[in-house]
């Protein structure tokens, strides 16, 4: 497996991990519940990136040390390339989360507890997926042609409106947690469970939850063989992705309600989706330099956000 990452870097980015997340679990216990204003999303947003930033530039201050400025200026713009990446792809989460919340009439000032427990959730379940895909890329390099068709597919089926927003009544988690689990029909505070006449139920928050985590990880089927397109690189890919992760939360606050006037961002995640299936797709005859990737993957997201607020959706052909 390919990794630039030794034992005490993946230690060192895993007590981080840790640590930024109980900051964040510390601070949303003292703030308690309530409704997170723009500006305050827009803070933990900036927080979040420049923690990103911060751990990319120490990260190249290592590397430029002990293998070269060359080395190291790859590595950096891989995981920053990376980072773009998904944190691009999330904002397809959002609007997911957002309906999530809506469908279960989730209270504006619990929902910020849900997306934490989301969150960590799809930190575990990413970390999984994306040693895997790495195992896998390291064993069969065929691997890479099935992740770009299947990215290439993806991202038509997204543009054409292949993708039709799913019924969560059908869902089958949904369904089975309420076949095995005695759930109460409302919320109790933001208590996962809760107890009525001695008898232990869950609550609808613990679904909600659980819908976030599962979401996560389909999404992640999308975005994990993306990244892989820009680095092979398990440490690079893995951190970047954790990442872009931590910042959904606050991003969330940010963009749900602004969801409805981004209705083109579709189809530029669409285009990213294909143009990331392509350069696997062609890796082996011609390798995309990793900066045009990045140009591309912003002129795409960004392009399609100012042309959602150019062109009104009603006047949409």
């Amino acid at each position: 497996m390919e990794t630039i990452g030794n034992w005490w870097m993946w230690a060192g980015f895993t007590v981080l991990v840790i640590v930024a997340l109980i900051v964040d679990l510390l601070v949303m216990r003292q703030q308690g519940a309530h409704k997170v204003s723009f500006p305050e999303a827009l803070r933990w947003s900036m927080i979040w990136i420049a923690l990103a930033l911060a751990f990319n530039g120490l990260l190249w201050w290592y590397l430029d040390g002990v293998h070269g400025r060359e080395f190291a200026n790859v590595k950096a713009l891989e995981f920053l390339t990376g980072y773009v990446v998904e944190k691009s792809l999330a904002v397809d989460n959002i609007f997911v989360f957002l309906m999530i919340f809506n469908f279960f009439a989730v209270p504006i000032e619990h929902q910020k507890r849900a997306l934490i427990f989301g969150v960590i959730a799809a930190i575990v379940l990413r970390a999984l997926m994306i040693l895997l895909g790495a195992f896998l890329i390291a064993k069969f390099h065929w691997v890479f042609y099935i992740f770009g068709a299947f990215l290439l597919i993806t991202g038509i089926k997204m543009a054409t409106g292949g993708d039709e927003p799913p019924d969560l009544e059908q869902n089958p988690v949904i369904r089975w947690v309420r076949k095995h689990m005695k759930i109460t029909a409302e919320f109790d505070g933001e208590k996962l469970t809760t107890i009525r006449n001695g008898v232990r139920y869950a609550t609808p928050m613990l679904l909600v939850v659980l819908m976030i985590g599962v979401t996560d990880v389909i999404f992640a089927v999308d975005s994990i063989p993306a990244i892989f397109a820009i680095t092979t690189d398990a440490f690079i890919v893995l951190t970047s992705n954790v990442f872009a992760i931590l910042g959904l939360r606050a991003m969330y606050f940010m963009l749900a309600d602004m969801a409805d006037r981004f209705h083109l961002l579709n189809y530029g995640l669409a285009a990213v989706l294909c143009f990331i299936g392509i350069k696997m797709l062609i890796m082996d005859f011609y390798k995309i330099p990793i900066a045009i990737s990045l140009g591309v993957v912003f002129v795409l997201v960004a392009g399609s956000m100012v042309a959602s607020l150019m062109i009104p959706a009603k006047e949409r052909a």
